[in-house]
Formats: C-alpha cells, structure tokens, sequence
C-alpha cells in the first residue's frame, strides 16, 4: 500500500476536526477527498504529510510511519496545499529553482517530470510569482511540488478558485503525472470532479462517508430520482416536501432533485400531486443519480451508508 491510516484523528479543542479515519491508498493510485469545506481535508493532509502530529490512532505513507519516520519520508512527497504558498517576490524561476536547491536536486535532473507544465508559464519565467493568473500559479506550485520527483503527490483543493479551462488543464496533467507512476492524493470540494479519481473518499464533518469507485459510489444509490421544474422553484421545494411519499428534496441547479420512497415511483404521479398544489407547469423526469446525490443520501444516512 502506498498510504495506510488506521484510527487517524485530530482535534482541537472540542472540534474534532478528523475523527477516527481508517482507509488505504495503492501503489500509482488516484485517489480523491471529495466533501465541503470543513469536511477536515487539509487536516487530514497536514497529518499524512508530516506536517501536523495526529492525536489518535496512526498512518503510514511508502511504509514509513508520518510520525517516527517524517525526516526520511518528507523527501519522497511532494505536497501543494490549497493557498498559494510560494514566495511572491521571488521569478517563476527562482521559486522553481529554489524549491530544488532544498531538495538537492536541480531543474535539469527532473525537468523531464515538469516538462508538459513548465513550458506554459515558461514565457513569464522572470515574472514575480505573485504577479501570475490563479491558473499560472497553479501550475507553477505544481512544478515546485514534483522537482524533486516524489513518489506520493498531494494536492489540497488544487482547483478552487480557478476557471473552467484551468481545471479541465489541471486535470490532464495529472493523468500524464498518474501515467508516470506516481501516487496521486487530491482533495476538492467539487462534486464533479470525483469521476476523474479511481477512487475517492466522500468526507463529512471529519468522517468518511464512502470509499469506492466513483461508479460504485453512484450505483448504490438505491430509490427513484427525479428532476423537477416549475416558474415557481422556491413554492416548489416546500410541496414536493410535502409530498407523503417524499424522501429527500434538495435544489439542484435549474431543477429540485426529488427522491421518492416507492421502489415504483412514477414521475406523472409527482406532476399530478403537483399540479393539485397548484404547480400546473411542474415538469418531472427520472434521472439517474450523480456523486453529489449519493453525497447527499450519504449524509442523511445515520449510518453514513445508502439506504437501500
């Protein structure tokens, strides 16, 4: 195993912020920490990378222990944590070179690791860091953090804050990284991104909801999922919650997801009931389930199962 954490918790105060985590990580994995903000993912990172002394239970990262062995594990991980945390003053060049001056290493060692990343901010080399785009210092970080050709990568909510494009850009260069070898950690509060990992933890208030695929994760979802529309969607989640056979109504972009409790539930009983509260225009389909639904179910479940 590349990472392993049995009992893994950490408080502070009366917070706990990790709460007794038990999972593990393969060899050349992509994995994700998929929940909101809050959910303890830069906590459990700090620990996992020798940054921050776990109060309960223990983790091993490559076999070596975070705690009694963090001088010969912390230069085989290379970790980006979510704010910009290179020196602003200081060139994209500088930093890069800097970054593998600590390591003993040099740009030309590992520039094969960096190279597809380093050749988009390479026209602003001797620019100051803190004068670059979100996307910029993305990829700029990411260099700094793979210079000296780590075995295990972590990267604490690279995406937030960036566009679209930078995303979607983020994500194909961890495919290349993935391809390379190298065991990939990544956490993120978007719901959508959780497809793109081979696996992925969904994390809550310091506790692990599910650990799958993302597939599997979704196909466990277990009762009839609707779509439903109507001019008046704020009026519309109130009667759909309602409704006696509700199970759980959440808004979901232009739509309200609604759950039904019957295993045969159909979407023109919902427009039916709808339309007798008045909602004449309510328009249902049944979809299929994504993450943030099972997210959700995940959530509502005391157990932090699906109910079947």
């Amino acid at each position: 195993m590349a990472i392993t954490a049995e009992n893994l918790g950490k408080h502070f105060g009366d917070v706990e912020a990790v709460k007794s985590l038990s999972f593990h990580i393969e060899h050349g994995e992509l994995f994700g920490f998929i929940g909101p903000d809050g959910a303890g993912k830069t906590t459990l990172f700090r620990m996992l990378t020798t940054l921050m002394l776990p109060d309960t239970g223990s983790a091993s990262v490559l076999g070596l222990d975070v705690v009694r062995e963090y001088k010969n594990l912390r230069n085989r991980l290379g970790y980006m944590p979510g704010r910009f945390s290179l020196y602003q003053d200081l060139s994209v060049e500088e930093n890069l070179r800097f970054f593998a001056t600590i390591f003993n290493t040099t740009i030309e060692e590992n520039y094969h690791l960096i190279r597809d990343i380093y050749i988009q901010i390479e026209p602003f080399k001797k620019r100051r860091a803190g004068q670059l785009s979100g996307g910029m210092k993305q990829k700029l970080a990411l260099c700094c953090a793979l210079i000296h050709k780590p075995d295990v990568l972590f990267l604490d909510e690279p995406t937030t804050g960036v566009d679209a494009v930078s995303r979607k850009e983020f994500w194909e260069m961890l495919k290349d990284l993935k391809a390379q070898g190298i065991t990939i950690v990544v956490s993120t509060p978007y719901m959508d991104e959780a497809s793109l990992c081979d696996r992925v933890a969904l994390i809550q208030k310091g506790t692990i909801l599910n650990i799958n695929t993302p597939e599997a994760i979704v196909a466990e979802y277990g009762k009839p999922l609707f779509a439903v529309k109507s001019a008046r969607m704020y009026e519309l989640l109130g009667a759909l919650r309602g409704f006696s056979f509700a199970h759980s109504v959440y808004p979901f972009g232009e739509f309200v997801h609604y759950t039904d409790s019957r295993a045969e539930a159909q979407p023109e009983e919902i427009t039916a009931y709808l339309a007798g509260q008045g909602f004449t225009d309510a328009e249902a389909h049944s979809i299929k389930a994504n993450i943030e639904d099972s997210f959700m179910a995940l959530m509502e479940s005391p157990s932090g199962q699906e109910i079947p």
